[in-house]
């Protein structure tokens, strides 16, 4: 798959799976979580998700939940093949300074910022 494909697809994945997380999830472990960035193999068989976490045992909610986000993706999603997800955290410290930057770019619309990769 070209490059250009994957950054969309990895972009679309983002946006889904916040507003999953954020809307339809309802598991208390999870209320405190932001979709950083996906990454997308390029065979499309896995995406590592990175997520910013309030507390760390959201990751366990997030794997519980892991099929049911998947199967909601599958249904929003056109694609081909629908990647294994894979959670990868970036846990948020108690700075206030550091949540209220991260609360403003969630209502502007934007999730934290996107790691580069090498390469890219």
């Amino acid at each position: 798959m070209d490059e250009l494909r994957t950054r969309r697809v990895e972009e679309m994945m983002r946006e889904e799976l916040s507003e999953l997380i954020r809307f339809e999830l309802s598991d208390p472990r999870v209320t405190e979580v932001d979709v950083s960035a996906v990454h997308v193999s390029h065979d499309l068989k896995r995406a590592d998700v990175v997520v910013a976490a309030g507390n760390p045992s959201a990751i366990e909610g997030l794997e519980h939940a892991r099929h049911f986000l998947r199967r909601q993706l599958m249904q929003r999603l056109d694609l081909f093949r629908m990647p294994e997800l894979r959670f990868v955290t970036t846990l948020v410290g108690n700075d206030p300074a550091q949540l209220r930057k991260l609360q403003r770019r969630l209502r502007r619309g934007r999730g934290p910022r996107r790691a580069t990769r090498a390469g890219t």
